[in-house]
């Protein structure tokens, strides 16, 4: 029914999204009941059936590093609003939710979700079953980052180059080859001075790789780019960025785990960081 395409990926972290809303005690880190709904009943009973496996100590890491970054990115989203920003984009957005729970401050930035368009395809006949309707300051953008850069696929879709601009890039450079990485980050860096984009990244094991690397490879989307932090900050400041900040687990904790109860942990290491044009 659906192309082979589909990243299994991008639904595995919609999953983990949807388990955070049934499984953890408020205040959550990051609220996203739109999810329950974009991924139908069906989903959701396959889930909760699946309970102890969303309770293992490695589904549980994953899930607090998968909830911290979406949440942070969008934290950074409503600063940089306020400082003027009118464009946001998704890149790798999956089954991404902002565009369809989005608090008023949103409502003026033109949003755009890019992806494969495989998984939009996919998405699309989910939002169809669930009744859900794409907001009109939202839009699909069809670009595969291994065979077209992102300055070329965004002017198709009349992303303006001199409007400053939000990026949010999760959990998707691992799955890149360097020069693509390198290739988005010289594009996001041509846009207007104050421009910003969230990222995350995989450092070297320094030795095999890790459980969730190995699954990922098993379900066809191996993880092909390792970078270390500064090696990392460094491809930023090269390509034109001004300033790189990196989430600590320090920051983390006081921010979005301190106060609330302890069913999530803190990840150790948050490989998250921050970059301002």
């Amino acid at each position: 029914m659906f192309d082979d395409k589909v990243s299994r990926t991008a639904i595995g972290t919609a999953c983990l999204r949807a388990a955070h809303q049934l499984f953890e005690t408020q205040p959550r880190i990051f609220d996203d009941p739109v999810t329950l709904s974009l991924l139908g009943p069906a989903a959701l009973q396959r889930i909760k059936a699946a309970a102890d496996h969303y309770r293992t100590p490695e589904r549980l890491a994953l899930r607090a590093h998968v909830v911290l970054r979406s949440r942070f990115a969008e934290d950074r989203l409503a600063a940089a609003v306020l400082r003027g920003i009118t464009q946001y984009v998704i890149l790798g957005a999956g089954f991404d939710t902002f565009a369809l729970r989005q608090p008023p401050w949103a409502q003026a930035l033109k949003i755009l979700e890019v992806d494969h368009p495989a998984t939009q395809n996919r998405k699309r006949f989910l939002l169809a079953a669930a009744d859900l309707t794409m907001p009109k300051n939202a839009a699909f953008a069809g670009i595969d980052f291994e065979h077209e850069t992102l300055d070329v696929g965004l002017l198709r879709y009349h992303v303006m180059i001199n409007e400053p601009t939000f990026f949010s890039w999760l959990g998707v450079t691992m799955y890149l080859k360097e020069d693509a990485i390198d290739a988005v980050l010289r594009s996001v860096a041509t846009f207007l001075a104050g421009s910003e984009i969230v990222l995350t990244f995989a450092p070297p094991t320094g030795g095999s790789p890790s459980p969730l690397a190995q699954r990922t490879a098993s379900l066809g989307e191996p993880w092909v780019s390792y970078i270390e932090p500064d090696a990392l900050e460094a491809k930023l400041i090269g390509a034109g960025f001004s300033k790189v900040e990196f989430l600590s687990p320090a920051e983390a904790e006081a921010r979005y785990f301190r106060q609330r109860p302890g069913d999530l942990q803190v990840p150790k290491r948050t490989n998250i960081l921050c970059g301002v044009v």
